[in-house]
């Protein structure tokens, strides 16, 4: 080799690595930026709603200048008191600290970590569902049916956990989590495999499936699930069968989160160290040129679509096993619906899935307290989601409001709607 080709080399592989991470940073500024400005118009929601603020306007012409220290101080209040009851404040942590070591009295300090502990099992449910949906983006599909596949993996995860009695926890817990997650597969395999074989649009069934889903659970809720009494709720779960947790009541923070980490490390191999993965990837960025390369499109439909359902049985599983311990009616918060949003947030990449769904735990965990302390609808938190979505499925606002430049390359998160 010469030394102008070694030279030539050489210069070209730094600027290959530097402008791949100068797409990675950009990709990564629009989410937080749009999650920046969500919150922005979010303050001013608060402050065109706040009744302090409102007084400060009736009094303008007397005192103008005090319409600025109305809106700040309803502002301040409202995000203070979110993000205080959800992560909890610092001063109270460390001080709980200090005496948990000078009189190994634990009870301060877990009322400090308390709210942070919460957003967490917030946060876990989220992470499986959001990886359940990202999954399917990938493939081109549009997964809508997390939340029917959640509650299938919750009811599945339920009866293998009280029906089962005698087990010890090392085969009892693994077969419960096993059983949310077989059910949540089937749930998915089925609207995968009409797509696959009869070309049905997995939007318009997977939403089908959901409306059965919750019905089914009515029935048997109510019928051959039901515990005794008159709630339309099923039996505890063994206790052999429950995700331990780390600290004492009333703190519920459970494995059930590092187990959502690693099932988000498995997902990230799968999709980008394996072959399949890489299948899956093609397909969903251009499904006649992976065919024309001799990869199955109907099997990665089916493949995706399992895989899918069987990540957010697992957020079922995650909040029976780990928190509820039983299914009752209404059981979920609306976890697979939301997940859609944490899918398009996280740039459908499992790191990015992760860090939504730890956002949105905080916001939900945090909205309660924002309602009781600052007097602020809980309602609100939904709007700010709304807008950080808006955002972030339009990022060219984004980059216009803020002056980015586009980058060369885009994640395909879905080929649209007729395709």
């Amino acid at each position: 080799m010469s030394a102008k080709e070694k030279t030539e080399k050489t210069e070209t592989r730094p600027k290959s690595e530097k402008n791949r991470s100068q797409a990675f940073w950009q990709s990564l500024l629009v989410p937080v930026l749009a999650v920046f400005t969500g919150l922005v118009l979010g303050g001013i929601v608060i402050a065109a709603t706040d009744k302090g603020v409102a007084a400060a306007f009736g009094n303008f012409s007397a005192n103008p200048v005090g319409i600025f220290p109305a809106i700040w101080k309803a502002v301040a209040t409202a995000y203070g008191a979110l993000f205080y009851g959800s992560l909890g404040s610092p001063r109270e942590i460390i001080e709980g600290l200090r005496v948990y070591r000078s009189s190994g009295d634990m009870a301060l300090l877990l009322k400090a970590i308390y709210p942070f502990t919460e957003s967490l099992v917030t946060a876990t449910p989220y992470i499986f569902a959001g990886l359940a949906v990202a999954l399917g983006f990938r493939c081109g599909l549009f997964n809508i049916g997390a939340e029917g596949q959640f509650f299938m993996g919750a009811l599945g995860s339920a009866f293998v956990g009280y029906s089962l009695i005698g087990l010890p926890w090392f085969i009892h817990l693994p077969l419960a989590i096993l059983g949310g997650a077989v059910a949540g597969a089937v749930w998915g395999a089925i609207p995968g495999y009409l797509k696959a074989k009869f070309g049905a649009h997995e939007v318009v069934n997977t939403i089908m499936m959901n409306w059965i889903a919750f019905r089914l659970s009515d029935w048997l809720l109510t019928g051959p699930m039901k515990a005794s009494g008159f709630r339309p709720v099923t039996p505890t779960i063994q206790r052999a069968a429950e995700l331990p947790r780390f600290f004492p009541d009333p703190l519920r923070f459970n494995w059930g989160f590092i187990l959502a980490l690693l099932v988000a490390w498995l997902v990230y191999w799968f999709l980008f160290k394996t072959t399949l993965g890489f299948e899956i990837r093609a397909v969903g960025a251009n499904p006649d040129g992976a065919k024309y390369a001799g990869m199955s499109v109907t099997r990665n439909f089916v493949l995706v679509m399992t895989l899918s359902g069987a990540l957010a049985g697992l957020a079922g599983a995650s909040q029976v096993l780990g928190v509820d311990h039983w299914v009752g009616q209404g059981f979920s918060a609306g976890y697979g619906f939301d997940s859609i949003a944490l899918a398009l947030l996280g740039k459908s990449h499992p790191l990015g899935v992760v860090l939504s769904a730890l956002l949105f735990g905080v916001l939900r965990s945090g909205a309660t307290r924002m309602q009781s302390l600052a007097g602020i609808p809980i309602d609100i938190i939904s709007i700010i989601q709304g807008l950080v979505i808006i955002f972030v499925a339009a990022p060219a606002i984004i980059r216009w409001i803020f002056r980015i430049r586009v980058s060369e390359q885009e994640t395909v998160l879905t080929r649209g709607w007729g395709k």
